[in-house]
Formats: C-alpha cells, structure tokens, sequence
C-alpha cells in the first residue's frame, strides 16, 4: 500500500512539473507578444489607456465592390448633421441637437483610429450619409456592417442604423423619424429588454403602403454585448433566395428566412374570419350543466355555519377577566402646545397592561372557534356532460379581399443613404468602419483589418487570470468558497496521500522472523525448557514480593508449558515431508556452523525467538 501512494505522490510531482512548464512556455510567448508592455505602461497617456502591444495602424481599404465604406478618420465631411424637428414632441426637446463627434476610444484604442461618438444625454440625435451608389434588390446579398462600443454601458437607447429609401425628394439636412427607410438594423436596448432590430419595411403590391416586418427575437443572451464595454461587430446578410443571417463578432445569433420569420408575416392569410357572421342565440358552448334530476338530501342544512365554538374548551386557570389589555401610559405627559378646543381632549396614549404578561391573558375571557362537523355549505347539483354542447362558435371563414402573396420579399425599395436617427440616456456611444457589399470576403477582409486590430489590443489588455477571479469574487462573493476548495483539495491529497507514516504495531507483533525458519524440532524444545527455568528461579527469588507476583508467574509458567505442548502437537501435525526438510535444512546450518557460533547465538538472546515463533504459530492457527 505505501508503494502505492509512493507511485501516486510522484504522479503528483510529475504532472505539476509538467504544468509549470507549459505556463512558463505560455509566459515566454506572452513576453514575445507583449515584450514592451512595462515600458509603454510606464509611459502611458494619464487621461487615455494605451495598448499594451505596438499596433501600426492603416485606415482599412475595402478589397472588392462596395456601396458604401466609412472609417471616420477623415472626420465628417461626408455626413450631414439634421436641422428639422422631430414630430408629435414638444417643441424645447424636438429639435436634433445632440452632439457628435470624432475621436478614439476611451480604452483600448488603437493609435489614429477613430470613430463617431454620441455624446449628449436625453437629446436627439441625427446624422446621414449618402452612398457610394444606390444599392439595388436585384440578384446580388446585401451586407450591412458596422461597430458599436458602449463606452459607459447602456441604460436606455439605441445604436442601430437605417438604410433610407432612395427617392428623388431625400434630403438629409431635413432627416427624422418619419424618413422613409428600407431597413432598420441594429442594437437597442431599454430597462432589462436587450433587442438586436431586424426590420424591413414592405410595399403592399395591392394597396402601395408600406407595413414594418420585424425579425423574430435571437434566442442568444444579448445582455453582455450591452455591458461589457468592448467593441462589438454587427452584420446583417440579406440574400437573394430571401433567406437572411445576423451576426455579433462574426458569430450568427439570428437566421432565417423573410417568409417565415418575421412579425407580421409577409404574406396575409387566404381566408379571414367573417366580420359580419354573428353567434346563433341557442348556441350552446357549455361542455358541462348541472344534472337537472339531482334533488338535494333531506339532511342537508344550509344554515349551519362553517365555525362554532368550542363546548369543550376551558378557561385557563388565572385567566384575569377585570384587566384590560391596555392601559393608559402612567409616565406620558400632555404636551404643552397641545390646545383642548383645537386637539379635543388629551388622553394618555395606550400601552400593553404589564399584569397581562405574566397571565394567560386579561379581558372577557371568550371560547375559541372550531370546524362545525355539521357544516356542509350551499348545495349545489353536480355536473354531467352537456347533452347539447355544440362546441366553441367561431366566425366562419371567407377568403381575404386584401389577400396577396410576394414570394420574393427580398425585392425591396432601393437604398440610397445611411442614417442614425437616435435617443439616449447615455453617452459615448462609439461607432466606426461601416461597410455595404455584396460579397461576405469583402466585409470580412474589413473586419480583420478593423476590427480585428481592436479586438487584438483589448484581448492584450485584459487583465490575468487573477485579477479576472478576484473580480468575478467581488461581483459573487461566494466564489470565495470555491476558490477555497478548489486550493485545499490538493493539498490536503497531498498531505493524505503522500506524507510519511509510521508501521503500526500490529504489523511488527506479527511479523515472522527470519531464523526461526532455520530452527528445528530438538532446539525448539531445548530453548522452550531453558526459559521455563528462568522463570522458576525469577520465581523465587520475588517470592517476597507477595502471593499475587507468585501467582502470576504461575501462570506463566502453565502458560508455557500450555505452549510446549500445543507445540508438540503442532509439529506432530506437520506432514512427514515437511518436517524431514526442516530438519535436514537445520542439520545443513548446524554443520556449517562453528562451536563457538552457537554459543555466541545462544548469548544474543536465542531464547526468546522459539518462544514468539510458538506464539505466532499459535495464533496463525487459530
């Protein structure tokens, strides 16, 4: 067993020298990727957290056919600041007047990237672009791509985008809320409602209006994405076969088709209810009636209440029946301002009457309530199945008027422009690097040159493995626990398993010695004899200790000879074959052994073995 644990303490030993291996292997490449961190620490900007690796920055360039791009490095010469007012509003909070502008993040910014910031709370804000060129529903995808950082988190309000509708009457100094966009993409966020907008707005091919789709909600959890303060990458992909996906760091958290998917659905139903059938009088939609032959019992008494008192209940003995509850406070006083034609007349407030405390209780003493056995409430006749149910009526069905079928709604009114028509309760909100294509290599081919620049340095920055526990402690303090007995699990193993532990006694007691294998018959029966004399002159000579010590070396004595005797009849037990090869094997010994061999074993204490070899014996045995 101890080999065991020997094994496992240094399958311990080995795995944790192979683990310190690998983070010191992990740490050397750290070093190799962050090797100036320390020094760009040091000297890091007090009002701005610089990245902690040298990231050369290039403004993106897109790499195929775009609609659309922006980067915000060159400011905002081709966006246009709304000057209209926003409708149905009160006139000192319609007016567009928040503020945008252009700069880098507030942490984990990369050197000369930039992007547009919301900055004003509870105001509106508008701004648009217009595109490259018109982007046309043809056979081509649309992508839609952009970032977003909550800076300070996001209590109320939006950052989603609206692709406008190209008409010849689009003026984007005039752009509000009731501009006419195709699209609306984006995050929005209220209270604890996380929402990622999907809408399209689709011509009814019958009457021209236009009626607002939206997406079915993603079953992800959006709520990191809002609170993390990182910047994230949206995308929208609109294909030709009207199918579409939605994506967060290039990770779908939303798919699916513009014909079974969206809120209203595109496509109204064949039929419609009647609006002018009406339900038959003697229609009957009760699944169950009162039987109508029930007849109440003779017995049954209405009357009876469902309470009464007890009749055998007893007043507790020194219930006091002349003592209030409560009584006036002897030590209030009437307060001086206190006006008797104004306040009435002053009484002293009430307090719990002290003699009550030690009694069963004060007051008129009244007898508790109990169930009435006899109380049966009011009789009502039971239930049997309606012989005339006719079911749930429902209106019948006649076919739409304003039925219509678009088997294509991914046709839809062409985009002309970019806008972000926005409200918030927070500000800097950070926006950067849009892109419209047609192809999902091209807005990948930007991302990687944008956004995944940012995503290196905040993934540089983030703080160890230690600091990130102790934070996730102070939010849930109960990781504590945990972290506890996640360290004293090992060392407590360790300790168990691999500390050095002494050999019971019961092992050395039973523990056979090695020369009585080489002791025959005759030397066991000498040795057991000479130690029986031993114990008789020990015998006389503490005769005078008293009768109790010679006693006690009586038995001893019979003790031994008991032994002497089980052992003869042990050996007498042993086959003829075993006990031949004892005693040769002892004759071989002794005829090795020298005279003066023997007298210095029989010096060393040779008595005693045979005298344990027997009882050893002995107890094997048994």
């Amino acid at each position: 067993m101890h080999f065991q644990w020997d094994w496992l303490c240094l399958g311990v030993l080995i795995m944790s020298s192979v683990t310190a291996g690998m983070e010191n292997e992990e740490n050397l490449d750290a070093d190799v990727e962050v090797e100036n961190f320390d020094k760009q620490s040091q000297e890091a900007d007090v009002d701005r957290d610089k990245s902690s690796i040298e990231v050369v920055y290039q403004t993106p360039k897109p790499t195929g056919e775009v609609y659309f791009t922006e980067t915000f490095d060159e400011g905002l010469s081709r966006w246009v600041l709304s000057v209209t007012l926003k409708e149905d509003t009160d006139d000192n909070v319609a007016k567009y007047d928040g503020k945008w502008e252009v700069e880098e993040l507030k942490e984990n910014a990369v050197p000369g990237d930039k992007g547009l910031v919301l900055k004003s709370v509870a105001k509106y804000h508008a701004i648009s672009a217009m595109l490259t060129k018109a982007f046309v529903f043809d056979d081509k995808p649309l992508i839609v791509q952009y970032e977003v950082n909550f800076q300070k988190g996001i209590d109320c309000g939006g950052a989603y985008i609206k692709l406008l509708s190209s008409s010849n009457d689009l003026n984007l100094e005039y752009f509000f809320d009731k501009t006419p966009y195709t699209i609306m993409f984006g995050p929005d966020k209220c209270g604890e409602d996380y929402k990622l907008h999907f809408i399209f707005r689709h011509k009814n091919p019958k009457t021209g209006e236009y009626d607002e789709k939206h997406a079915e909600r993603p079953d992800v959890d959006l709520k990191k994405f809002y609170l993390d303060k990182k910047t994230h990458l949206y995308t929208l992909v609109l294909k030709p076969d009207d199918t579409f996906e939605i994506l967060i760091d290039q990770t779908v958290v939303s798919k699916g088709s513009l014909l079974e998917n969206m809120i209203p659905p595109v496509n109204p139903p064949k039929e419609i209810e009647d609006p002018t059938d009406k339900k038959p009088d003697d229609w009957d939609e009760r699944p169950k009636i009162p039987d109508p032959n029930a007849v109440k019992p003779d017995d049954w008494d209405e009357d009876e209440p469902a309470k009464i008192e007890d009749p055998d209940a007893v007043k507790p003995e020194g219930w006091l029946d002349d003592e209030p509850q409560y009584v006036p406070d002897p030590n209030a006083k009437k307060p001086k301002d206190w006006d008797e034609e104004m306040d009435g007349e002053w009484e002293a407030p009430q307090i719990p009457n002290a003699k009550c405390e030690a009694a069963p209780g004060c007051g008129e003493w009244v007898r508790p309530m109990k169930n009435n056995p006899k109380y049966k409430g009011k009789w009502r006749a039971p239930m049997i199945d309606n012989p005339n149910y006719q079911g749930i009526w429902s209106p019948r069905k006649i076919p739409n008027p304003d039925y219509f079928e678009d088997l294509h709604p991914f046709k839809m009114t062409t985009i002309s422009a970019i806008g972000l028509e926005l409200w918030s309760m927070t500000s800097d909100i950070y926006f950067d690097n849009f892109i419209i294509c047609s192809e999902k290599e091209v807005a990948d081919r930007w991302a990687a040159d944008s956004w995944g620049l940012k995503k290196l340095v905040a993934s540089a920055n983030e703080p160890g493995m230690f600091s990130q526990l102790v934070t996730a402690a102070e939010e849930h303090p109960w990781l504590w626990v945990l972290y506890i007995l996640t360290l004293a699990l090992p060392v407590g193993l360790s300790v168990l398993f691999c500390w050095p532990g002494k050999k019971s006694d019961e092992c050395i007691d039973f523990k056979k010695p090695a020369v009585s294998k080489q002791i025959s018959k005759g030397e066991l029966k000498e040795e057991a004899e000479d130690f029986e004399d031993d114990e008789l002159e020990e015998e006389k000579e503490n005769e005078d200790t008293g009768e109790d010590e010679v006693g006690e070396g009586s038995e001893d004595i019979y003790d031994d000879e008991e032994e002497n005797e089980v052992l003869d009849e042990e050996e007498n037990e042993v086959p003829d074959e075993e006990e031949n090869e004892v005693l040769d094997g002892s004759q071989g010994d002794r005829s090795n052994k020298s005279d003066s061999d023997e007298k210095k074993e029989a010096d060393d204490g040779m008595g005693d073995r045979p005298l344990k070899s027997v009882r050893k014996r002995r107890v094997r045995k048994d």
